[in-house]
């Protein structure tokens, strides 16, 4: 394969990881929509999206196997393929968290409608929006972009404790609701499994333009933080 014709199946690559971003990026946004109007004609274009990103998923991994076994790239070219690999899998896995919504909203469809003391619709606005900055960092090849993703995924991961605290005590004080609060906490759970999967798209982002690899960076911290504290102490 020449440099030419290898630098042309990058590109394809990347617009097809593209093409697949797109669709796992509707279908969180339709999950969440069909929770907000209960409607269940949106949770079936969720559920045809998922059939096609999966398809997706499969001829992207093997299109990037076919470059490393046939390139044998080097260095950027290199992390790029690895990152992109990667990047599938967690595309994937948020058509999988936006199914596992569209879900929900089905198996409350007989439920009546209830007023619940957590803000499904933000913290699902907070998610997608890690993903749009997480893909856009990934267009942009902007490492400072990526890191700033990162810095998101604390948010969400406060409004998904704060939504189990208050759910759980609403199905202990009034079990009339309690499916309803079961519903929204899985909801929930599955809203911050999406950011869950921006962080780690950030993070290849970081990997493929820097080198950098910057998993588990919250352990890091946390780690830092208690041999400074235990540091100051002594």
């Amino acid at each position: 394969m020449t440099r030419i014709r290898f630098q042309q199946s990058l590109e394809d690559l990347k617009e097809n990881l593209l093409v697949m971003a797109g669709l796992a990026e509707q279908a969180i946004q339709r999950a969440i929509e069909a929770y907000r109007v209960r409607d269940l004609s949106i949770t079936e274009l969720v559920t045809r999206s998922e059939v096609a990103i999966n398809r997706m998923e499969r001829d992207i991994d093997q299109a990037a196997l076919d470059l490393l076994a046939m390139e044998q790239p080097m260095a950027k070219d290199l992390r790029f393929i690895l990152s992109v690999i990667k990047i599938n899998a967690d595309l994937e896995r948020v058509g999988d968290a936006a199914k596992s919504i569209s879900d929900r909203v089905r198996s409350m469809d007989q439920l009546p409608l209830t007023e619940l003391p957590v803000d499904i619709p933000r913290m699902a606005t907070l998610a997608a929006d890690m993903v749009r900055k997480s893909l856009q960092s990934f267009i942009e090849a902007d490492a400072e972009m990526a890191r700033s993703v990162l810095m998101m995924d604390d948010a969400v991961d406060a409004m998904n404790r704060m939504a189990y605290k208050t759910l759980t005590k609403v199905m202990e004080e009034n079990s009339s609701v309690a499916p309803q609060a079961l519903n929204a906490l899985m909801i929930s759970r599955s809203l911050e499994r999406v950011a869950d999967h921006a962080t780690n798209i950030a993070e290849d982002v970081i990997f493929w333009v820097q080198g950098d690899d910057v998993r588990h960076h919250k352990s890091v911290q946390a780690n830092n933080k208690q041999a400074g504290a235990a540091n100051s102490g002594s």
